[in-house]
This record gives C-alpha cells, structure tokens and sequence, in this order.
C-alpha cells in the first residue's frame, strides 16, 4: 500500500506551514488511549517525517481543552465529554466553549464494562455490596463522568475513587478497592493483565438495566464479545459510547489531509496498534454529529467518496 513516504519526498505537498513535531493527548497508562494514541503519533511520525509522540493525561474532556488552547496538537476524546465542552459545560472549565477544536477521524466504540476479582463473589451489578470501593478511572474521565452517575441509576451505593488504570488494576489485585468501572476501548490491557495473575469476573447489565441506562444516558446498547478476553465465556451485554480522534482548527490543511490520510489508507498498521482500530474506518464517520470536521480531513473524505454533512464543516 501506497502511504505517504513515498509522497513526502516529491514537490507536490507543501510543508513549509507543517508543525515541526506533533503530540497527541491520550489518558493514563495502562488504558487503551494511551495505547491506540501512544501509536497513532508514532505512525504519524514515521510516515510523515517529523517527531511525535504520546502524553499522558487524565483524558477526554482535558484532552479537549488541551487541544482547544492549543497545547497539544492532536487527541483523542469521546462524543458526551465532546459535547459538554463544545457546550461550555466542561467541568474543567466550566462557562468556556471549547470550539477550536475539530474532528478527524472515528476511533472505535468504549464499552462500559465492570469487573470484580472472581473471589470476591461479585458477579452482577445487583450483587455489589452497598459501600463498595469503586475505582472510575482518572478525574474527568468519560468513565468518571458517565459510570457513577449510570450506577447510581441503578441503585448502586458506592465509595467513589479515582487513579489511572494500571494503579486500579493493581488496587483490585490488593483488595484495596472493590471493583473497577471501565470505559475504555477493548481489550482493556489492565484487565487482560489481570487476567493473567488472578480471576477476573465480568459483571454485565441486564437487559432491564442495559434499556435504562440507554434511555437516561448519551450511550448505544452493545455487546463485548467472548474472544475479548481470554476467560470471559460468553458475549456480555454492554453498553457503549464512541470516541474520535481530534485536531486544533488551526492546523494547516495541507498536513491534516496528510495525516488523515495516513490514518484512513493503513488501517491494517492501525490495527497493529490496537485491535480496536478495526472500526477506525471512514464508514463510522456517522457517529460524530456533535464536533466540526476539520477542512484538511473533508478533503480525503470527499476525495474518495465520502459524503459529511455541510453543518460539520469546519469554515
């Protein structure tokens, strides 16, 4: 396949604008973002010629506000924090519409999914003792956001804590907190290490709660397949929020279509990355509706057939 390696040393595509190094805004060690995103700027990096890299952060909504302000180049975020701070509803900043940032391309659905250690007994959401130690992921997060208010809906009593996914994998192995609330790409490389050192129970909704989560929540019903995981046995019902990757508006043109391209024409290298970048395909681009397009992507969008609608152009 044809990438831009080849493009980049020819006169057609000029760089004198280009950004000299890119980073992307991913989340905490040992969760998917910082995973898919760590390797999406190292993809861009190569394949462009410029330095690029991976940082850390608490996440989607303060990946928004690192990329609105123009810290960080690049980033990725989901659809609910998107919209909040879009909105001004941001809890980082909260009255400040973060419109200066636009959207790239779909990244994959984040499930919401619960584990508990196997010893523990927990194995439904209606068996999770009043009181019991829930680690929501970083502050801010789309899973602090979303899941204590879903589990609160469903009746849930919980001591609410917080930390990367990697320090909650390791806390759940200590018994220092109970169960662990995901919302993150699948697989979750903190569970399917857990996996590995101790039994893991896979807690899922049932269809009475999956149906009010969904009505009472920006979420789609879906199912986290048996092969996610070596040791889940069944496909367990779930529900689901999708993510996108994001760019400052400022950004020249010229370099996103680049980078889009890139991203869109290697998906069997993206999916080297993370196997979750099976869905970063142009086909799901319907499931943003909430953040404008940047122009640089409407070109390769458009070039190769895909229609946007013109009320998510960026102008």
């Amino acid at each position: 396949m044809t990438t831009i390696g080849a493009a980049q040393a020819g006169d057609s595509v000029d760089r004198s604008d280009w950004p000299n190094s890119i980073t992307v805004a991913t989340a905490s060690q040992g969760g998917t973002y910082y995973v898919y995103g760590s390797g999406w700027a190292n993809l861009i990096a190569e394949e462009l010629g410029i330095s690029g890299g991976g940082e850390i952060t608490g996440g989607p909504t303060q990946n928004m506000a690192l990329v609105h302000s123009g810290d960080v180049a690049l980033g990725l975020t989901t659809m609910g924090p998107a919209a909040q701070a879009l909105n001004g509803e941001s809890p980082l900043a909260p009255g400040m519409k973060m419109d200066n940032v636009c959207a790239l391309f779909p990244m994959y659905e984040t499930p919401f999914s619960v584990a508990a250690l196997s010893s523990s007994g927990i194995d439904s959401i209606d068996s999770i003792p009043d009181g019991a130690r829930i680690g929501f992921g970083p502050a801010a997060s789309t899973s602090d956001t979303y899941f204590p208010a879903i589990l609160s809906e469903l009746g849930v009593e919980y001591e609410r804590r917080n930390g990367g996914w990697s320090d909650l994998g390791s806390q759940l192995q200590d018994g220092l907190i109970d169960v662990v609330a995901f919302a993150a790409g699948i697989p979750i490389p903190a569970v399917s290490q857990l996996e590995v050192q101790t039994g893991v129970n896979f807690v899922e909704f049932t269809e009475a709660q999956q149906e009010k989560i969904v009505k009472n929540f920006p979420v789609a019903p879906f199912t986290i397949p048996a092969s996610t995981y070596s040791t889940l046995d069944h496909d367990l019902r779930a529900v689901s929020m999708w993510n996108f990757t994001i760019a400052n508006c400022d950004l020249p043109a010229d370099f996103v279509y680049q980078v889009v391209k890139v991203s869109m024409e290697n998906n069997d290298r993206m999916r080297d990355i993370h196997r979750s970048a099976a869905n970063s395909v142009p086909e799901n681009l319907k499931y943003n509706t909430v953040l404008p397009y940047h122009p640089g992507a409407v070109r390769w969008y458009e070039e190769n057939g895909y229609d946007i609608d013109p009320s998510l152009i960026r102008q």
